[in-house]
């Protein structure tokens, strides 16, 4: 499976240059104005882990395949966005298939970068496009209530449906996000999330974007955006985009260099991801042969047949065993042949719960 991240904040905050940042890729056009990108630009970028490398480096194979992520950048949203302002409602929609939502935050002062406001006003800003997520899923909220409440008179089952919607449009008028709901597990809820895909079902992570004086220790925007992310139970970010630019271009080691002199341990990027993947509740598991090494993706509590199909759905129908090593004891031994000796190789069914570092052997037949 392939992790979609979406984009999203004012215009002008650093949006577009923490994509050319985090992709490793200066594709999306970067200008002091608004609506500089026009059209949703995206990239599929390899998720680094260090493990994945190792193991490649274990069983001596060059062909290393990381799992993927997919970042997509939209259009600055303004306040009116959901109404059409801007650039319009189109850019909404670029969003809606995404897993995560990252939300740009400007967390600097540049007078050579203008602003909608005088100086920067975290609050103020994530509110306004908040809102615009809010108000964008409520029109379509409205509209299935409309179909909803048709329908009902010659279907009672779909009671449960209606009143879920009404409760969410209750929610979302009072201007709460739609991820506020206290009964996430009902299959009403599920099933609408799944249908309309609601802009603020999405976890997110809030990107607060410093400059490079703000890194280590912050500052009082950084201050403001971790206490709207707590108040709404986000994720938070520091980075600094035009610094992460600066190591697009450096190899491994001078990139690390260049992170020890910053003060940080870890890219935009890295953080970005292991914060998405703790939200989504993923983790990756690795498989290996004489040819490549290359890790997959999986939700939290898939069993051993599930894994198998994100390699082949013909693996999961055909599944009859995992050989199972975790990775720790890998390393630990070395080899494959070391871990079998010392009876270290586990042989699982299809109730078995892959674990984040599993090196997977799938038994199959089809």
């Amino acid at each position: 499976m392939t992790l979609q991240i979406g984009l999203i904040g004012l215009p002008n905050v650093g949006k577009s240059t923490t994509f050319n940042a985090l992709t490793k890729a200066q594709n999306a056009a970067v200008a002091n104005y608004p609506f500089c990108t026009i059209e949703p630009n995206k990239a599929v970028v390899p998720v680094p882990d260090e493990r994945l490398d190792t193991l490649a480096r274990l069983v001596d194979v060059t062909n290393v395949i990381h799992a993927t992520i997919e970042f997509v950048d939209i259009a600055g949203l303004v306040q009116g966005a959901s109404k059409g302002e801007g650039l319009g409602n189109q850019f909404l929609g670029n969003i809606r298939d995404a897993d995560a939502v990252v939300h740009v935050v400007r967390c600097f002062d540049d007078p050579n970068v203008v602003h909608i406001s005088p100086q920067p006003d975290p609050r103020t800003d994530i509110e306004i496009i908040n809102t615009e997520l809010m108000l964008a899923d409520l029109e379509q909220l409205e509209r299935k209530i409309e179909k909803l409440t048709r329908q009902v008179k010659g279907d009672k089952k779909l009671l449960p449906m209606l009143e879920t919607a009404e409760s969410l449009q209750t929610l979302l008028a009072a201007g709460q996000p739609v991820s506020a709901y206290p009964q996430p597990d009902s299959e009403p809820y599920r099933e609408l999330v799944k249908e309309l895909r609601f802009l603020t079902s999405k976890p997110v992570i809030y990107a607060a974007n410093v400059d490079e004086a703000s890194l280590t220790e912050g500052n009082k925007y950084v201050t403001a955006v971790r206490q709207v992310a707590s108040e709404h139970g986000a994720e938070v970010v520091m980075l600094c985009a035009k610094l992460e630019e600066e190591l697009v271009s450096l190899e491994a080691a001078e990139r690390e260099e260049f992170l020890a002199l910053a003060g940080i341990e870890e890219s935009g990027l890295a953080q970005v991801i292991q914060r998405s993947y703790g939200m989504l509740d993923l983790i990756s598991f690795f498989t290996k042969n004489n040819r490549e090494a290359r890790a997959w993706t999986v939700r939290r509590g898939s069993t051993a047949p599930q894994a198998a199909g994100v390699i082949h759905t013909d693996f999961e129908k055909g599944f009859i065993r995992a050989e199972v090593i975790p990775y720790d004891t890998f390393v630990e031994f070395g080899s494959e042949t070391a871990v079998k000796a010392a009876g270290a190789m586990r042989v699982e069914g299809k109730s078995y719960v892959v674990q984040d570092g599993d090196v997977i052997y799938f038994r199959f037949n089809v």
